[in-house]
């Protein structure tokens, strides 16, 4: 979430690949969340995923504290479980990702955003199935691989 925008992505049913959403231009905060409850219902939502603009250093600042209480705000309104998620260089490798697609600089800044929440949510997808097979693997004492 910036200043003018919130980037949007949702995650398939399985909870393993991040699509991207229309961009909400910000308004005001009723207007935002009403959009933002708009697609929780669409979508069926019931995780969200807040990116957590860090320093370098992995220290909050004032942005990282912004979002923590627009996290809070969040679970307040929707009943939600609510996730900070690192997006530490988010918006940079989407960049590279649409300059890399040879996309003009005017389109870039259409998509930008929208394909840092893809990264982010996909992160939080990946991170997650990555800590759901480790509980898997140590509740049973063993790994398997099924061919």
């Amino acid at each position: 979430m910036g200043s003018r925008t919130i980037g949007l992505a949702v995650s398939d049913p399985l909870g393993i690949t991040a699509q991207g959403l229309d961009t909400i231009r910000r308004k005001n905060k009723r207007l935002d969340f009403q959009q933002l409850e708009g697609v929780i219902r669409h979508y069926g939502v019931v995780e969200i995923v807040v990116g957590n603009p860090l320093h370098m250093s992995g220290a909050s600042g004032v942005q990282a504290e912004k979002m923590a209480v627009f996290a809070q705000e969040l679970r307040t309104r929707f009943g939600l479980p609510v996730h900070l998620w690192d997006e530490r260089l988010s918006s940079a490798q989407a960049n590279r990702l649409l300059r890399d697609a040879e996309l003009s600089i005017q389109r870039r800044g259409e998509v930008v955003d929208r394909m840092a929440a893809v990264l982010i949510l996909q992160s939080f997808l990946d991170a997650s199935a990555i800590a759901r097979s480790r509980r898997t693997e140590g509740s049973n004492g063993s790994t398997t691989n099924e061919q």
